[in-house]
């Protein structure tokens, strides 16, 4: 019997998702492959068609997401709104992934590979110049810290969507001393 493509995909998603709302919940040494085929609406065996193991199945959500970032950034022109629109499309058609990988229990790792991957808004220093990683370093480090306590406290019930991104163009272009009324 062939496999229809369309079935298999809606399959993987299945477990992806099942994967991510577990990962958001528990650290992934808590996860079994029997908690994710049972939330998926699998058994076991299903699972291991799609996937060697737990690492396999994060390492597919993680490149999947990564190549996601990589095609968005594509699309930012940095001096515009646009910059806040990708970044909010990001999290609205990811935000299963983002609460997992981003979340409580998510890797560090993961955070250094975005950071390998990632551009810096506004930042485009020439190679060799002494202090580019300390720079890029910074602006990464804030923002996705930033972006993991938004998700921490709740995002949307903490803080609106369009007012976390406001807040974080707003850190980038001004610092905070933007902020000193709510200091």
């Amino acid at each position: 019997m062939k496999k229809q493509p369309k079935i298999t995909e809606n399959t993987k998603q299945m477990f992806v998702e099942a994967f991510c709302l577990l990962y958001k919940q528990k650290p992934i040494q808590k996860i079994s492959i029997q908690d994710i085929a049972k939330k998926a609406g699998y058994n076991r065996s299903t699972f291991y068609q799609y996937f060697f193991d737990i690492d396999d199945l994060l390492s597919y959500v993680e490149k999947s997401f990564l190549n996601y970032i990589h095609k968005k950034q594509k699309e930012i022109d940095f001096n515009s709104d646009s910059y806040i629109n990708v970044l909010v499309d990001i999290y609205e058609n990811k935000s299963i992934i983002c609460n997992a990988l981003l979340g409580a229990h998510g890797s560090h790792g993961f955070l250094h590979k975005i950071k390998e991957k990632s551009s810096v808004p506004g930042l485009t220093l020439q190679d060799g110049n002494k202090f580019k990683p300390y720079l890029v370093e910074y602006r990464l480090s804030g923002a996705f810290a930033l972006f993991k306590l938004w998700l921490q406290r709740g995002a949307e019930k903490d803080l609106p969507l369009k007012d976390f991104m406001d807040m974080a163009l707003t850190l980038y272009k001004n610092g905070i001393s933007s902020f000193k009324s709510a200091i």
